[in-house]
């Protein structure tokens, strides 16, 4: 058995807290003090107090064999989340109000989860909770067990076309355009998504966000871009053929994608009607043709 993942110690007080916290809603999963991998010990100790006491068949021993086996793993796959998910919190964080419930229905979950990239995913989900909780519903985290890693990545991809309007919006224009299609983002990949229920396609006729007021800024990964709409209030701004459900949106604050370099002059030009028009210069004045015209201006009224 190896040494211990963490030195309580060593952590802040939003870790110490998420730590006792889960220990008292799973239980058995971490030492007060020290988070220590104590059940594949634990399992093989109660193999050994019964071997003693009776004889134990192929079929028995072989059984258990598989239940240490699998009881190591999934413990193993805790661990690694909780651990990934520590680093992550802030001062700010308020473990403590995480609810019990949640905390069971979430490592009940992510338990079987090995792969690395989704494990990483997982501890996002653990830290945004304990950082603010009420962020992720339990039927995120339910659908989170059933994300293939390949849905994922598709929509880990998407992500990196999101701009913040209020919310996290999704903005394809076209499902077949190069700037998309070079990313996997197109009409197979979106249908997909749509049949999982991260989004909402809509070829045909697209979305628009409603109710806008006559100026408004709106970001890509924290670069800006001011708008300015023809009304004074209830604009319409064309936001493509994409929308983020509910589950779409959690996701999205935790999929740790990349912005796209040229995106933000790529939508730029879209709403290119919709950027502030700059201000018109004042002519400057000719001296020659204003004298030229004050010259003749009284010939003209003497006719």
């Amino acid at each position: 058995m190896t040494g211990a993942l963490v030195n309580i110690g060593e952590l802040s007080k939003p870790a110490t807290v998420l730590i006792n916290r889960i220990s008292e809603a799973v239980g058995g999963v971490f030492k007060p003090y020290q988070i220590v991998r104590v059940a594949k010990a634990e399992a093989e100790a109660e193999m050994i107090r019964a071997a003693a006491c009776i004889d134990i068949q192929d079929l028995q021993r072989r059984a258990l064999h598989r239940f240490l086996l699998e009881e190591g793993a999934k413990q193993e796959n805790m661990e690694s989340i909780t651990s990934q998910a520590l680093p992550q919190l802030t001062e700010d964080s308020t473990p403590e109000n995480l609810e019990k419930d949640w905390i069971t229905n979430f490592f009940d979950k992510c338990r079987l989860i090995s792969d690395k990239e989704m494990q990483n995913l997982w501890s996002r989900v653990l830290a945004g909770e304990a950082t603010s909780p009420g962020t992720f519903s339990k039927r995120t985290v339910n659908f989170l067990a059933s994300l293939d890693r390949s849905d994922a990545a598709t929509f880990r991809s998407l992500c990196s076309f999101i701009w913040m309007i209020g919310a996290p919006t999704a903005l394809v224009f076209e499902t077949q355009g190069q700037i998309y299609n070079e990313r996997g983002i197109n009409f197979g990949s979106l249908t997909q998504l749509d049949a999982i229920g991260l989004v909402r396609l809509d070829c045909l006729s697209g979305f628009c966000r409603q109710g806008l007021p006559k100026s408004f800024t709106v970001g890509y990964f924290g670069t800006l871009l001011q708008l300015e709409m023809p009304l004074d209030a209830d604009n319409q701004l064309a936001i493509g053929q994409v929308l983020l459900t509910k589950l779409g949106r959690e996701l999205a604050t935790i999929c740790g994608t990349d912005p796209h370099p040229e995106f933000y002059d790529y939508v730029a030009k879209k709403w290119e009607w919709h950027l502030p028009k700059p201000s018109p210069s004042p002519e400057p004045r000719d001296e020659a043709r204003s004298e030229h015209a004050d010259a003749v201006l009284p010939s003209n009224e003497a006719r």
